[in-house]
């Protein structure tokens, strides 16, 4: 079982930038591929970006490649989504997951586990 916990949503101005965190509990989070989905309204959940599990390998989704950063530390059981460069298609509700042995890192029935998400909202 695992526990996971997100942080760092808000109100920013587009250009701005926020740092998603994504705390978890369990002992075996290191072993675990890590994603970040977002839900806009009205829209489809969607893939954002996945990190494996010994942070060798990242995947994005062409909407936010090279303005979204993601990394985790396994000492801290924690996953982070640095955004910049951020707009109003960004606006959503940010959901981290967790999933084991994750064959295709953009298909969410990989993961197992879900936070009840962070929401994000960019307007000026």
């Amino acid at each position: 079982q695992m526990q996971l916990v997100e942080s760092g949503g808000g109100l920013v101005q587009p250009g701005g930038s926020l740092r998603l965190s994504c705390a978890a509990s369990g002992r075996t989070f290191s072993t675990y591929t890590m994603g970040w989905f977002r839900q806009g309204p009205g829209k489809e959940r969607e893939f954002v970006a996945a990190v494996s599990w010994s942070a060798s390998n990242t995947y994005y989704a062409d909407s936010v490649k090279g303005r979204f950063t993601i990394s985790r530390d396994n000492a801290k059981n924690t996953v982070y989504l640095q955004m910049n460069s951020l707009n109003s298609e960004d606006t959503a509700g940010y959901y981290c997951a967790a999933g084991y042995q994750v064959a295709t890192m953009n298909e969410p029935s990989m993961y197992r586990y879900w936070g009840q998400g962070t929401q994000v909202t960019v307007s000026s």
